[in-house]
């Protein structure tokens, strides 16, 4: 069978199964309804198939249709983002991208990206939205965001992603508590401190909770704040021991006003890594940024 492809066709299909009514993806296509029927007839002729089932007022589709949908979908998916591409490369990077990173990045890291991707793409206009990364997933998910930069979830597919980086959990403690003092093994002392984590319903709480739940019955339930700047306020105060990334106290280990302690037991390790579209391939813009993401992760502090 030899058929060639008219998207006026393919547009009418995937709009009437979506909106289960020709009227409505007539609206919907800014045509008439005589239009979309013509269309979808002069195609079912050409496939010599039926792919709608035109019982009573609403319409759905039959398996031969839906076969032929699942398909269309990702070309027209494809023609749209190559269109959008083509358009950016045209005006010289005139575009836009959404990015979205947890507040803790959005405070050491993103700045950095921003300023090398702004030197690349002078015209284009990034924007970042800071979030908890299961939320800022879900609207990548719906298209609202561009990229996502962050924890990867446990059993994430690793389609749409790229690993950059594995960072650990560890104490953060003023200059004068016994642990920066004393050192040593310091497994005997843990249930005399009150430890304070980052915000719930984050993965790193989830692991910070698990490692609690190994240690039960030997440390006091944790204070949990939503700001690492404040967590580390109150390390530096003595008033608390902060659970941070290494990575978070490095300046204020290296200043002398923090000292990061080893976890005991098991190490407490997260991996990052930047989140695209599974439906399609990055764009030109979405790639440089990827990549200026992968070099800043890799001089980020061990």
């Amino acid at each position: 069978m030899e058929w060639v492809p008219d998207m006026r066709q393919l547009r009418a299909l995937v709009a009437v199964a979506e909106e289960g009514s020709f009227t409505l993806a007539a609206r919907k296509l800014f045509v008439t309804q005589s239009a979309i029927s013509h269309s979808l007839r002069s195609l079912e002729d050409q496939l010599g198939c039926r792919l709608l089932d035109r019982t009573g007022k609403r319409v759905t589709v039959t398996a031969e249709g839906d076969i032929l949908l699942r398909r269309t979908k990702r070309v027209i998916l494809e023609l749209e983002e190559a269109t959008r591409e083509l358009d950016g490369l045209k005006r010289w990077g005139q575009t836009t991208i959404r990015v979205g990173a947890p507040h803790s990045l959005c405070h050491f890291m993103i700045p950095g990206v921003l300023r090398e991707f702004r030197d690349c793409f002078p015209k284009c206009e990034p924007s970042v939205e800071s979030g908890e990364t299961a939320d800022l997933l879900e609207k990548l998910e719906q298209g609202e965001l561009d990229l996502v930069v962050g924890i990867k979830p446990k059993n994430h597919d690793a389609e749409g992603y790229r690993s950059m980086f594995t960072d650990r959990l560890c104490f953060a403690v003023s200059p004068f508590h016994p642990w920066a003092v004393n050192g040593g093994d310091i497994s005997g002392t843990l249930a005399a401190q009150q430890f304070i984590i980052y915000a719930k319903a984050t993965d790193t709480h989830r692991m910070i909770e698990e490692w609690m739940e190994r240690m039960a019955g030997k440390i006091r339930s944790p204070l949990v704040i939503g700001d690492m700047q404040a967590i580390k306020q109150m390390a530096k105060l003595g008033t608390a021991v902060g659970i941070v990334a290494s990575w978070v106290a490095a300046r204020d280990v290296a200043d002398g006003t923090l000292v990061a302690v080893d976890i005991p037991g098991s190490q407490l390790h997260r991996e990052w890594g930047v989140f695209h579209s599974n439906q399609r391939e990055p764009s030109l813009v979405e790639e440089s940024f990827i990549g200026l993401c992968a070099m800043a992760f890799a001089n980020m502090p061990r």
